[in-house]
């Protein structure tokens, strides 16, 4: 299966803008040949936490029809956003949508990093669903820290783990350039990261989404400051 990852940069708390430039990624991730398409942590509104705490016209579920555009590109696309929760907040969520538009599963981040835990409520189960024959694994930007979540990866028969993320400029170069490498070497695992790329919220994206091979291997990564969809063959 080709797999892509889109990275682009977010028009803040602006869902229908964002979405737009989705599907126009998900185009082009067609185009290339990919049968699945990963997009960044928060995709939809942006990291922007003030601003999706206080709107709940941002929280959205799986049935939104602001997401119709997605769900029309006839290409499976894993979608993080604000979700709606029974509760006062919301949670971080990744929706993964079939080639068919239908919903395949649903995410919610398990380790909310600092400034998150007083906006979101955590998750409490794993992602996993499978598609082409393979069986793949969610996670969102922090979750990937903890070795223990991504050994239930590999223990659970995953053969592609995909994360959602956003890492900034400075030390999240570093950070993304250790953590995604080093799961695919210690876990033998394909791993897909999609990263934001310029300004979202309080940091500025560093790019460089990517896709590794088993062992550790890069596959292909993107820049450092271009929109883009990039593509690579796993399984």
């Amino acid at each position: 299966m080709k797999i892509a990852t889109a990275q682009f940069t977010c028009s803040p708390a602006d869902i229908s803008a964002n979405v737009q430039l989705m599907a126009a990624l998900t185009d082009e991730a067609r185009m290339q040949g990919a049968e699945l398409v990963v997009f960044p942590e928060l995709a939809l509104t942006g990291y922007e936490l003030e601003t999706v705490l206080a709107r709940r016209d941002l929280w959205v579920q799986a049935n939104d029809p602001r997401l119709d555009a997605v769900r029309a590109s006839g290409v499976a696309t894993v979608v993080n956003c604000v979700a709606a929760t029974d509760g006062g907040r919301p949670a971080i969520e990744t929706l993964v949508f079939g080639a068919d538009g239908e919903l395949i599963t649903t995410y919610r981040k398990q380790h909310l990093f600092e400034h998150e835990q007083g906006v979101f409520v955590a998750g409490r189960h794993d992602g996993r669903f499978e598609l082409g024959g393979l069986r793949f694994a969610l996670a969102t930007c922090f979750d990937n820290h903890f070795s223990e979540l991504v050994a239930r990866v590999a223990a659970d028969g995953c053969q592609v783990h995909l994360a959602s993320s956003l890492y900034g400029t400075g030390g999240g170069v570093e950070e993304l350039a250790a953590v995604y490498p080093g799961i695919a070497k210690d876990f033998n695992l394909y791993v897909v990261v999609a990263n934001h790329v310029g300004p979202a919220g309080a940091w500025t994206g560093c790019g460089r989404s990517g896709l590794w091979a088993p062992g550790g291997a890069l596959l292909t990564q993107a820049d450092a400051d271009t929109p883009m969809v990039i593509t690579a063959e796993v399984g």
